[in-house]
C-alpha cells in the first residue's frame, strides 16, 4: 500500500501525463531508435552528466545536461530539437540540433521498426542523418543505425557512422542496456564512443529513471557518434535522464482523438459496474456482477489503455481506449475474469461473475 502511494505521488510531481513508448524499456543511453512521441504528446527528456576531478583538483564537478524536446505529430513524426551546454565542435560551448524523425515501418507490437532521422546540427552547420532499425523480441531489443554528416564537428570532409546497442527488459519495470557507435573512417581525436545503462518505469507514473556511464557528454547524432573530450582528455562521465511526457490532450481540445466505441458491439445497455481508468490504474480493481450484467470500462487518463483478458476463453479484450472512450462487456458465465493494460501492465483488475 505504501510503495503504490509513493509511486503514485513521484508520478504526480510532474502530473501523470503517459507515454506509451517510455514504458518499453527500448532505448539505450545514447541511442533513440525508431522512437517517437504520441501524436499531441511534447516529450521531455532530462539527461544529465558530470565529470567529478579527482581530489587533487578538490573532487570539483563539472555538468554535462543535454535538453531533449520531441513533438508528437500524426502520422508517426517527430519535430524535436536537443540542446547541449557544452558542444564537440571546437570553439563553441554548447551545441543545438534540430531534427525529425518519421517511423516509416511498425510501432506498437510489431517486431521490426524502421525510421529516419534527418537534422541539422546548428554550431556545427552540418546537415546529419540517421537510418534506425529496432528489433524486438520477448524481452529482448536490439538497434542498429547508419549516420551520415556533411560537416562533423565544423569541419569536411563529410563522414559516416555506425551504431548499434542492445536492452534486457529484466521484467516489466527495469532493463538494462548499452551501444557503442564509431565513424567508419576514425582518425586519431574520433574513436568509439559507449554507454551502459539500468532504466526503471517510476510505478504508477508514467516517467523513466536511468542511471548511466558513457564516454560521451552530448546525446547528438555527432556527439554521439564518437568519444567525448573533457578539458582535452579522454573520460568516463557518469549520469541519468529523466523523461516526462507532457501531454495536449489534457490541455487542449483539438490534440484529442476521435475516441473510441463507447460499448463494445451488441453490448448496449445499462451496466452493472463501472470501472474508472484514471491517475495510470484501475480505480476499482475488484467488482462483482451476477451473469448476464455489463461491465464498462471508462478512460479519464490523457492518454490510452486496454482491458485486455489473461485467460483463454474470457470475453473479448479491447483496443486502445483513449481518453473520454469507453468500453463495455457481458458477462454470461460465472467465473473470476483477470485483466489488464496492455500499454500499462501493472494496471490489473478482476471481474467475479456469480
Amino acid at each position: 500500500m505504501h510503495g503504490r502511494a509513493v509511486g503514485l505521488a513521484l508520478g504526480l510531481l510532474t502530473v501523470p501525463l503517459a507515454l506509451r513508448a517510455q514504458l518499453r524499456l527500448d532505448r539505450t543511453p545514447n541511442l533513440s531508435g525508431t522512437w517517437v512521441a504520441d501524436p499531441g504528446v511534447l516529450q521531455f527528456n532530462f539527461l544529465h552528466r558530470f565529470y567529478v576531478f579527482p581530489e587533487a583538483q578538490q573532487h570539483s564537478v563539472v555538468n554535462f545536461p543535454t535538453f531533449t524536446f520531441a513533438l508528437g505529430l500524426p502520422a508517426r513524426i517527430n519535430i524535436g530539437t536537443r540542446y547541449s551546454t557544452r558542444s564537440e565542435t571546437p570553439g563553441h560551448g554548447n551545441e543545438i540540433e534540430l531534427y525529425g524523425r518519421w517511423r516509416i515501418l511498425g510501432g506498437g507490437t510489431a517486431p521490426v521498426s524502421v525510421a529516419v532521422t534527418p537534422a541539422w546540427n546548428a554550431i556545427a552547420r552540418s546537415a546529419d542523418g540517421e537510418l534506425s532499425l529496432d528489433w524486438s523480441h520477448s524481452r529482448y531489443t536490439l538497434s542498429g543505425a547508419v549516420r551520415g554528416m556533411t560537416k562533423p564537428f565544423g569541419a569536411k570532409p563529410a563522414k559516416a557512422a555506425l551504431a548499434g546497442g542492445a536492452v534486457i527488459r529484466l521484467n516489466n519495470y527495469v532493463a538494462i542496456a548499452g551501444d557503442v557507435a564509431s565513424f567508419l573512417s576514425p582518425d586519431s581525436t574520433q574513436k568509439a564512443a559507449w554507454s551502459a545503462g539500468l532504466a526503471v518505469v517510476i510505478p504508477g507514473s508514467p516517467h523513466t529513471f536511468s542511471l548511466h556511464a558513457s564516454n560521451v557528454g552530448v546525446n547528438t547524432i555527432e556527439g554521439s557518434s564518437k568519444r567525448g573530450t573533457f578539458f582535452g582528455l579522454a573520460k568516463v562521465v557518469y549520469g541519468f535522464e529523466f523523461t516526462i511526457p507532457l501531454h495536449f490532450k489534457r490541455f487542449a481540445p483539438w490534440f484529442r482523438s476521435g475516441g473510441a466505441k463507447a460499448v463494445a458491439a451488441g453490448e448496449r445497455g445499462a451496466a452493472a459496474a463501472t470501472v474508472r481508468m484514471a491517475q495510470i490504474k484501475f480505480q476499482t480493481d475488484s467488482v462483482t456482477i451476477s451473469a448476464g450484467q455489463i461491465v464498462r470500462w471508462v478512460n479519464e487518463d490523457p492518454l490510452d489503455h486496454t482491458v485486455t483478458f489473461d485467460a483463454a476463453g474470457a470475453p473479448s479484450s479491447s483496443q486502445l481506449i483513449p481518453m473520454g472512450g469507453s468500453y463495455a462487456v457481458r458477462f454470461d458465465k460465472p467465473g473470476a475474469y483477470t485483466y489488464h493494460c496492455t500499454p500499462h501492465p501493472f494496471m490489473k483488475g478482476v471481474v467475479v461473475v456469480k
